[in-house]
């Protein structure tokens, strides 16, 4: 078949399914932005960047903007069409930045499947789950409804859809959920995996080992929606009970989700101005974003990894957390709960209990006697549900095949 991807930073979630499809003889082609950078598995052409859109609406605004990139998404695959005399079997999209949005007026006969990341709702995820950081009120739902349109019509269109997570899958209205297939991306769990060898030098030239007393926190950004702030009101008195303790924290200084503080210029900022003055700061290193090697060693000396999200999608990091074997205290929110068991593949603390946060993170810098078991069920709990080559790439490869079978 021929297989058309579009994703405006691929290869995305897609990193292994598109070489796997090419080695089972597809002909596998990709559509990203003309920006991107991130080199490519496949044969990549790019569509011209979208300008920002002006407009006076703060409701329409994110509509128009991603109508823009789907506008011009749906230009590439037209010049692949008529300049090039390509038409795909299948097209695989993300659809959060409108991409996929008019593919189906170039390509009408083509599947259509989609990435179905979370739909975003206006109760029970995260709008108004913490009110310190975001109030609930009508006008933050208001905006909600309207950042779910072309997410809503993306699906609508899709002929199927993939999602990593029950959770995530669950999200979008019942009625669109048929659609969706539950299928993780996958880890390798051959190459995170445990090493009782594994090290970390820090900035300052120190270097960590497995087994050391080490508190691991990582998050693409610093930030509310995964729990920074939380965490760092909790580090006082974790740092006062285990005066040997390193903290180890990965993530930039900016937002990927939520918005900025009103009172700094970033949550790091503002988190050391309110409780820097309690913390022994020689012991606590913010790396920014890191190699991913380095990430890797981070996960592997950790002796307590603490994970912390809204209801919202889940990270890779909790999922590479465990199959590194790592000790996770996590947040006791829906997407955690779909991989964690309290006690028995790591620690669930409510998200906003700073004490219960700082006692869990003690017991484990300690020393929890049942750590050993705990860390060898979260790697089984990877192994035997969320494996890239023994689980997710064969069914993600057969759910691919499947509908070019439908054709």
């Amino acid at each position: 078949m021929k297989i058309l991807f579009v994703h405006q930073n691929f290869p995305g979630q897609f990193p292994h399914l598109a070489p796997a499809l090419v080695a089972r003889g597809h002909e596998v082609l990709a559509l990203t932005d003309e920006k991107n950078q991130r080199p490519s598995p496949v044969t990549t052409l790019r569509y011209k960047s979208p300008e920002t859109v002006q407009t006076d609406s703060a409701l329409g605004r994110s509509f128009a903007q991603n109508a823009e990139r789907g506008l011009l998404a749906a230009r590439g695959a037209r010049a692949m069409r008529d300049r090039h005399g390509f038409h795909p079997h299948i097209i695989i999209g993300h659809p959060g930045w409108g991409e996929t949005l008019f593919l189906k007026e170039i390509w009408p006969h083509a599947t259509l499947l989609v990435y179905a990341e979370l739909m975003y709702r206006t109760r029970g995820h995260d709008v108004g789950f913490d009110p310190e950081i975001s109030p609930d009120s009508d006008e933050s739902r208001f905006m909600t409804v309207a950042r779910s349109a072309h997410l809503v019509q993306s699906i609508v269109q899709a002929d199927a859809a993939i999602s990593p997570t029950r959770y995530q899958a669950d999200s979008f209205p019942p009625e669109l959920r048929g659609k969706i297939a539950v299928i993780h991306d996958g880890i390798d769990t051959s190459a995170v995996a445990p090493d009782p060898e594994a090290q970390l030098t820090l900035p300052n030239g120190r270097v960590l080992r497995a087994g050391d007393e080490v508190l691991s926190f990582v998050s693409r950004s610093l930030e509310p929606y995964r729990g920074f702030h939380v965490f760092m009101r909790a580090l006082p008195q974790v740092l006062a009970a285990r005066p040997d303790a390193q903290v180890v924290l990965v993530g930039a200084e900016g937002t990927s989700y939520g918005g900025k503080p009103k009172n700094a210029g970033s949550w790091k900022q503002a988190l050391l101005s309110e409780v820097g003055a309690q913390l022994d700061l020689s012991r606590v290193h913010f790396l920014g974003r890191v190699p991913y090697g380095t990430y890797l060693s981070l996960l592997r000396v950790a002796r307590v990894h603490c994970y912390l999200t809204y209801p919202f999608v889940l990270s890779w990091s909790l999922t590479e957390a465990m199959a590194a074997g790592g000790y996770v205290v996590g947040s006791d929110t829906e997407p955690v709960r779909e991989l964690i068991r309290d006690g028995q593949n790591g620690r669930l603390v409510p998200f906003f209990d700073l004490a219960a946060l700082s006692a869990a993170l003690v017991r484990g810098l300690e020393g929890d006697p049942d750590a050993p078991a705990i860390r060898e069920a979260a790697r089984q709990t990877i192994l035997s549900g969320y494996d890239l080559r023994a689980n997710s790439l064969p069914r993600q490869i057969a759910w691919v095949e499947s509908r070019g079978a439908m054709r």
